[in-house]
């Protein structure tokens, strides 16, 4: 028995909606366990058995010294990233969406390949390089090693945006009398506004969440992500989860106010 036109728009939006339910589900049912867990009272993260609601681990994250430091870490280390990585990917997204030459390919290969280079290479080389001119392992070297990749990440999202810039309108200005400086700065630079805050929020992002490089770069320093794996050997207890569930809620406020401000600018 055939179906009809408006039986097959039914059930195909039943279908679609059943993915989409099943497709959000598998990404956010394990964020919903984690907060969940960090409001239960036993000594490891978990659900179920549910004893009792609690608002201890959160005390005994405040009172944990060493999570903090790490956390400040960090940050200080996805700053000093997004100072790096920033002019970098913007030098080389210009030098290739510039560039007409046959050498081309082979730069935009060599410059997008420490992305695809194993993090523990990446930190294992910066190790051994930066060790030889004298630099041990800490904020600074986790930095340089980091940048090394992040910058590649900075670099597609400039080219994505150069590529849609009307050369036009530089050859334009240059006609008109304005030096290549001023071109950068009145044309290129306000073009580009908001893929800088793009740039610098994913290589914040990528940076702050990095482990393998940032092994073997820390030395004797920490970071949150080395903090928590070594954690994991000796038993995880909920303060991670309620660690989780800040950073969950810095997130949750960022990305309102960030729409309501696109909304109302």
């Amino acid at each position: 028995m055939a179906l009809s036109a408006n039986t097959k728009r039914v059930l195909a939006r039943y279908l679609l909606n059943g993915y989409l339910l099943l497709f959000f589900g598998y990404l956010f049912l394990p964020l919903v366990l984690m907060v969940v867990a960090a409001f239960n009272t036993p000594a490891i993260p978990t659900v179920l058995p549910w004893r009792q609601f609690t608002l201890h681990w959160f005390t005994v994250l405040f009172d944990d010294a060493m999570i903090w430091d790490s956390v400040v870490n960090s940050l200080v280390i996805g700053a000093g990233v997004v100072v790096l990585a920033i002019p970098i990917g913007l030098s080389a997204a210009l030098l290739l969406t510039r560039l007409q030459s046959r050498s081309q390919p082979f730069l935009y290969a060599l410059l997008v390949s420490p992305i695809l280079t194993p993090g523990v290479i990446l930190g294992i080389s910066t190790l051994i390089f930066w060790n030889q001119m004298g630099l041990q392992g800490g904020l600074l070297l986790t930095v340089i090693g980091q940048t090394t990749f992040i910058a590649s990440f900075s670099m597609l999202i400039f080219m994505a945006q150069l590529q849609r810039l009307d050369p036009a309108l530089e050859e334009a200005a240059l006609d008109l009398g304005a030096s290549h400086i001023q071109t950068y700065t009145r044309i290129i630079f306000p073009y580009l506004k908001a893929t800088f805050v793009a740039a610098a929020f994913i290589s914040f992002l990528q940076s702050f969440e990095n482990y393998n490089t940032t092994l073997f770069t820390i030395g004797a320093d920490r970071t949150m992500t080395v903090t928590i794996a070594s954690m994991i050997r000796l038993g995880l207890t909920p303060e991670v989860n309620a660690l989780a569930v800040i950073f969950v809620g810095i997130t949750v406020i960022v990305a309102v106010l960030y729409t309501m401000l696109r909304k109302y600018d």
